[in-house]
């Protein structure tokens, strides 16, 4: 079909307040430390709708006021005069719209499909390639009106939160309609601000929090190589899993314990990690959002970073989801900031303990528009243990392609699908032969459902078992 596609190109203009040159935010300096590791873009890419009646100059406009207006759309990076990281924004410049025609013979589901493939592809592709901006946007046009949008954004200028506020301004996205505050702080401003000696105060006291959960920390939280050393798309490999059966019983443990979905998915994905590896305690990294705190609700950046806890997985299921309770409250407030000052804590415990030591374990709830469904267990319909076994033929497991390179050994993403618990779990297959992870991920839904009415079921954490490493199938 790409020879019925005419390619082209709209320049649009534009130009906005707040030029200047900034060091990287807290924030941004996270995510440079994990693209060096991976070898991943952290592109933010997606495919929408357009309202009916548009065509590509209303797109064209709509870009060109989206870019005037926030000056992270308008940033490049590069070194300042320290040879440090800085972000440079700038007042005005022009960046292309790129129109795809589809001749009129074809069908406008045509385009919506050529759109669907095509924001996979752009998340994978470096940005840089195509645009001296961290945005690019692609339009489908059938017939003279523009049908479909593809836009990709750089994470090191946003997170998934802010590019839902982003998209308000073009009228797209779950967030459309919810009004935005005007005032908030600007990235660079941001980054300025936490340069500052207050906040460089609050960094100080999150160290100390860090340092109670890295002091006694084995080299690698599951054994294995002790470096990285693995090329991109080898090692690491990825698998999807889902059940409805684990969300009816999350539901139903999080209306029995009066607790929210992710604190109890975190007991149980933590639970069914202990089971079938032995590692008790467990100290993980938990993804923050960090826009619960003062002014950065709405700021268009990412402000996402790692924060960390430690849950020992003795005793009893419940007891484990009132730890996770407590201690992703306290993990939660000291995961803003300067990852400088964690490397240099690290470094000096590494040098302490006689050898170097990380966390390789990371789990990131990155449900957006299903957490409040999940979370609202009080109007839910409750739903019996046999319902919830009759739901078990439905789960899905599926192994996928190896992926880039990536430093965790176990990296789980809760994804933000409705009524059912949805896993993507990266693994190294070094430390996890294919039998561990299926077991891991079905341990998951057994946990959930052995404890969805009962308050004394035992965690089942156990030592580890001797396995033999081997590609998964």
């Amino acid at each position: 079909m790409d020879d019925q596609i005419v390619h082209d190109r709209v320049a649009v203009p534009f130009s906005g307040p707040g030029a200047g040159t900034a060091p990287l935010s807290w924030g941004q300096k996270t995510l440079l430390q994990e693209m060096r590791n991976s070898d991943w873009t952290y592109n933010i890419s997606g495919a929408h709708y357009l309202p009916e009646g548009l065509t590509v100059s209303d797109v064209a406009d709509r870009l060109g006021r989206l870019m005037s207006k926030h000056p992270a759309l308008r940033t490049r990076f590069g070194t300042d005069d320290d040879g440090k990281p800085c972000q440079v924004v700038h007042a005005s410049g022009e960046i292309e719209l790129e129109v795809m025609t589809f001749a009129d013979h074809l069908d406008r589901q045509d385009a919506v499909d050529h759109g669907n493939k095509l924001w996979l592809k752009w998340m994978a592709i470096p940005l840089e390639q195509h645009t001296p901006w961290p945005l690019r946007m692609g339009v489908m046009q059938h017939r003279g009106k523009a049908v479909y949008m593809v836009l990709t954004l750089a994470h090191m200028v946003t997170d998934g939160v802010g590019a839902l506020l982003l998209m308000t301004d073009l009228d797209l996205g779950e967030l459309a309609g919810r009004p935005v505050d005007p005032d908030a702080v600007r990235l660079a401003d941001l980054a300025r601000l936490e340069s500052t000696p207050r906040m460089q105060r609050v960094s100080e006291r999150a160290m100390r929090h860090w340092e109670n959960h890295l002091r006694s920390l084995p080299p690698l939280t599951f054994g294995g190589p002790g470096v990285p050393d693995y090329e991109a798309g080898q090692r690491c490999r990825n698998v999807r899993f889902q059940s409805r059966a684990a969300y009816l019983a999350v539901v139903e443990i999080a209306r029995r314990t009066r607790t929210d979905t992710g604190r109890v998915l975190l007991a149980v994905i933590a639970i069914a990690i202990a089971r079938t590896t032995g590692v008790n305690p467990l100290t993980l990294h938990l993804a923050a959002g960090n826009r619960y705190r003062p002014g950065l609700a709405d700021v268009i950046g990412s402000v996402v970073q790692n924060a960390v806890l430690t849950l020992d997985l003795d005793g009893t299921v419940d007891d484990v989801i009132a730890q996770a309770r407590r201690t992703t409250t306290s993990a939660l407030m000291h995961a803003y900031y300067d990852p400088d000052q964690l490397e240099e804590l690290t470094a000096r415990l590494d040098a302490e303990r006689g050898y170097p030591a990380r966390i390789t374990c990371r789990v990131n709830d990155r449900r957006f528009s299903t957490r409040t469904r999940a979370d609202a267990v009080e109007s839910a319909p409750a739903a019996t243990e046999d319902e919830i076994r009759a739901t078990l033929p439905e789960t899905y497991l599926k192994w996928n392609k190896f992926v880039y390179r990536w430093t965790d050994q176990l990296f789980v993403n809760i994804e933000d699908h409705p009524d059912t618990v949805y896993l993507q779990m990266v693994t190294d297959i070094d430390a996890f032969p294919a039998e561990q992870v299926e077991a891991m991920l079905h341990a998951v839904e057994e946990v959930a459902i052995e404890a969805a009415f009962h308050s004394d079921v035992p965690t089942g954490a156990r030592p580890r078992p001797a396995v033999t490493a081997a590609a998964p199938r």
